[in-house]
């Protein structure tokens, strides 16, 4: 099978495209895969580093001003040329696309040139990338079946769930707290906020990890984000505050399966690939969504977990340093109700989404004689 994955902008578009792409070589080893990406994206560092051949094609989104319609119109046809050129150069059976605007020259190329084409939906709230190209995908794979309503072609709609990496089906909190070098008793809470940071959560954790740090027993995980890592850490710098050995800061992280596997308590917001992985790994959450998402998607996101029992959903206008605070206090003196969470979070997952994808890609393929 030779396949084009595209998808960019945030790890919530690109980490989907992966492990779909996992699935396909782990099914059939002498496939062919290339991405396709934006220059401005996440996509340029995460997709070589996975061992992926990347190529670079320009995308923007219509706004509204003149000018900008006028400017966009311009890159995505500079784009769409330029998938052309590379669909006739890799000859792809397959195409799929899983959101960011990347995905529009991209997937319109595909459909003209004639190959099966996909689009995966993670949210309960579709983009608007994903939404715009129902037309030229053969199947709609859907993370949250809520997100049915938005599309028109209900034949096309395969609900799946979101696709997880293999690495995150087989973590082991004792083998990762060794490779991070974390205490194997100690109460570990892993606070993220996307490749897109979150300054209220930041703010707040900030004020958390002052409370935590250099407490007996607790490890603080507490991963900024990129656009808020050099004013975390300048706070830090300008209030003179030494940090401990149980807290660690960092920017970003690439190995998400270790650091979700030495956790007891995840502090995060509830992007669909982020709620995904946590469930996966059985983890208990505190889940924040973003008030400034399309459709509130991230609420539902949140909701959906917090129904089954396996987090607790935060609005970030409610969300306090004391709650927190007041959470892991109460499942440090009461371990069961962690563990029933843990429970319901990892019942709350689906957990063969890459399967199903797969099975329906190969299908068609088989059904189309190639």
């Amino acid at each position: 099978m030779r396949v084009i994955l595209t998808g960019g902008g945030t790890g919530g578009h690109i980490y989907p495209a992966l492990a779909i792409g996992e699935k396909i070589k782990q099914m059939e080893p002498d496939s062919e895969i290339l991405y396709i990406g934006n220059d401005h994206g996440l996509e340029k560092k995460i997709v070589p580093a996975a061992g992926y051949d990347f190529r670079i094609v320009d995308a923007r989104w219509f706004r509204k001003q003149p000018v900008e319609i006028l400017k966009t119109a311009a890159a995505v046809r500079k784009g769409i040329r330029k998938s052309l050129k590379i669909m006739k150069e890799f000859q792809p059976d397959v195409v799929i696309g899983t959101g960011g605007y990347v995905c529009f020259p991209v997937m319109y190329a595909g459909h003209k040139y004639g190959a099966k084409c996909y689009v995966h939906e993670q949210n309960a709230f579709p983009g608007k990338a994903n939404r715009s190209l129902e037309r030229f995908a053969d199947r709609v794979f859907l993370g949250f079946g809520a997100a049915a309503e938005y599309f028109k072609d209900k034949e096309k709609l395969v609900v799946t769930g979101n696709p997880v990496r293999d690495c995150f089906f087989h973590i082991d909190r004792a083998a990762s707290r060794e490779k991070l070098g974390i205490p194997q008793d100690d109460f570990v809470v892993f606070s993220f906020a996307g490749s897109q940071g979150a300054n209220h959560i930041c703010e707040v954790v900030y004020d958390l990890m002052k409370q935590l740090n250099g407490r007996p027993g607790v490890t603080l995980l507490f991963a900024t984000g990129p656009l808020h890592y050099d004013e975390v850490m300048e706070q830090v710098k300008s209030t003179g505050l030494r940090v401990e050995d149980n807290v660690r800061i960092e920017s970003y992280i690439n190995n998400m399966e270790d650091y979700l596997g030495a956790a007891d308590l995840i502090i995060s917001r509830s992007g669909a690939l982020s709620v995904a992985e946590t469930c996966v790994c059985g983890r208990a959450a505190i889940l924040i969504p973003s008030p400034n998402v399309t459709g509130n998607h991230q609420y539902y996101n949140a909701k959906a977990v917090a129904d089954s029992g396996g987090a607790i959903l935060t609005e970030e206008k409610d969300l306090t340093m004391e709650g927190l605070l007041s959470a892991i206090d109460r499942f440090m003196e009461h371990p069961e109700e962690l563990r029933k969470m843990e429970k319901a979070a990892y019942e709350a997952a689906p957990r063969n989404a890459t399967g199903i994808v797969y099975e329906n890609i190969r299908a068609r393929l088989d059904g189309a004689g190639k």
